[in-house]
């Protein structure tokens, strides 16, 4: 599976409204076959950043890269950013997540 996660700085003027302007973005991208999770969080530490923790199956990455809404994204978003996002993407073995071995709730 590809596992990336994504930095998202924004221009302050659109933090309150950042998450609107992804929607289209987002819905489509977990509708897609090959996604397996595509989950936004916002910082508690900075106030204009935003993570998004994405999914894909080893198969599902590259139609996502190549799909409308990627190319559509990737010419609107940069209006609303303050800096060029900074990512992870990896490649890794399995297809999804497990439980923490370090600590165990009952």
């Amino acid at each position: 599976m590809y596992f990336i996660v994504v930095k998202w700085q924004t221009k302050p003027e659109w933090t309150d409204r950042f998450m609107d302007l992804v929607k289209e973005f987002t819905e489509a991208t977990r509708g897609e076959p090959g996604n397996l999770w595509f989950d936004w969080s916002k910082s508690l530490e900075r106030e204009n950043e935003f993570i998004l923790v994405e999914a894909f199956t080893d198969d599902g990455a590259a139609p996502h890269v190549n799909s409308e809404h990627f190319a559509k994204a990737m010419k609107e978003f940069p209006k609303a950013l303050a800096s060029t996002p900074e990512v992870v993407s990896r490649q890794v073995e399995g297809d999804g997540w497990g439980e923490m071995g370090e600590m165990s709730v009952s």
